[in-house]
């Protein structure tokens, strides 16, 4: 069992919680980074055989593994809080402790998957986990793929595609014609993003359109399409779909953090409404790297008392602010998404239940105890999105272990103390 101690302790790795311990850091703070993934960077950065970095993340990911005041404990999963002011954390080989002062949470966000006929066929992906596979080496040589959802991944997640030598058949996108070329005219007002639309642009695009089924007995044979009120069918080796993303809000909710909507709420200084907590990043609202490194210098220059430095990324967060609500607006999901999930859809592919098992619950909690849903691998944070998306039932609130441990690490957690 280790136990450590910091200054300001930061979960998550990616652009935002590499920012935050920079900013912390340079200030004089004692700083230290869980984060559950092997290298620093996130999904965003993510590292790999088949991964192109940004020039910006390999100078970032240096600066904060050069810097002396900041540790990283990389593959670090966050099982639980056990005391007001420490993380019970897991990784391969040990467990440990994290004692900290503040804490800021760049937790990130996820994918949401919409069920449909045949989704967890072998064969179909999330968008994002499609691009990730491929900055791990996975072969796409030849193989005929279709990318569906909505939201610029999926064009990001083309041309990653494309770079591996696989055959893009098809983009089908769920927002209007019209909403996305109102976004595009829109972009002069960030001309880093307008840049790369060119390289980006796909004459495979299909707005208006959804993936109504996934076909094929033992594997994706097929998808079917959506269009207009017409279907029509596609042959194709791999499917990934991705319905924007969602922030990771499960450690928040287990500090007691406020939400904002689906996300953390946070005040100018990114400080949550529990005292010495702060987030940035995806957590806090969706919005890319360039909000997420933003966000991630005021809160760290914020946590450690420097508000004259904080206030000095004001004006930065602020532009990309409005090219989040810009992307907001323009791929908000369409209520017609709901119909492509039929009552044989699956729901929880962990447990097996489907859509049509649980449609009639009021809410997550009774879904559970009656069908199992969500007491798998993944805790129901897959499945319990789509079930937000699809029936409005409100959030549920996290139970520790927050992550599947093992029985030595749950064996070590101490007693609670009295709450602060």
């Amino acid at each position: 069992m280790t136990d450590l101690h910091c200054d300001i302790a930061i979960l998550g790795a990616g652009p935002a919680g590499l920012a935050a311990a920079l900013g912390a850091a340079d200030s004089g703070r004692q700083v230290t980074i869980l984060d559950d993934n092997p290298v620093p960077g996130g999904q965003i950065w993510r590292d790999g055989p088949g991964a192109r970095l940004p020039e910006a993340a390999r100078q970032l990911r240096a600066a904060v593994a050069g810097h002396p005041n900041i540790r990283v404990l990389s593959g670090a999963r966050l099982i639980g809080r056990p005391q007001p002011r420490a993380l019970l954390f897991e990784r391969a080989h040990d467990c440990g402790l994290l004692h900290w002062q503040r804490l800021i949470l760049c937790c990130g966000a996820r994918e949401l998957q919409l069920p449909f006929p045949g989704w967890t066929l072998p064969g179909v992906t999330g968008a994002g986990g499609l691009q990730a596979l491929l900055k791990q080496g996975l072969s796409v040589t030849d193989e005929r793929i279709v990318i569906a959802g909505s939201g610029p991944l999926l064009l990001a997640v083309a041309a990653s595609v494309r770079q591996a030598g696989g055959q893009v058949v098809a983009i089908i996108e769920q927002t209007p014609l019209r909403s996305a070329l109102r976004f595009a005219a829109g972009l002069w007002r960030w001309p880093e993003k307008a840049r790369q639309l060119p390289e980006l642009a796909d004459h495979h695009w299909r707005p208006a359109s959804q993936v109504s089924a996934a076909l094929g007995d033992d594997r994706l044979t097929a998808v079917r399409i959506r269009h207009g009120g017409r279907e029509r069918e596609l042959a194709c080796d791999r499917l990934a779909t991705g319905y924007g993303l969602i922030p990771n809000i499960e450690p928040g909710l287990l500090f007691g953090c406020p939400l904002a909507g689906t996300a953390i709420a946070v005040d100018d200084y990114q400080q949550t409404g529990i005292p010495d907590i702060f987030a940035a990043g995806e957590c806090t609202g969706v919005g890319g790297s360039e909000l997420a490194l933003a966000e991630g210098a005021i809160a760290g220059y914020a946590a450690a008392g420097d508000v004259a430095r904080a206030r000095t990324g004001f004006a930065r967060r602020e532009r990309w602010q409005g090219f989040a609500r810009a992307a907001e607006g323009a791929f908000a999901l369409q209520p017609q998404l709901g119909e492509i999930c039929t009552p044989e859809s699956l729901l929880c592919r962990c447990e097996d239940v489907t859509t049509g098992a649980v449609a009639g619950a009021p809410d997550w909690r009774c879904a559970k105890m009656a069908q199992r849903c969500g007491m798998g691998a993944c805790q129901g944070r897959t499945c319990g999105a789509a079930a937000r998306w699809l029936w409005g039932w409100p959030l549920p609130t996290p139970q520790e272990p927050l992550s599947p441990a093992r029985i030595d690490t749950l064996a070590h957690r101490p007693p609670p103390a009295n709450s602060e």
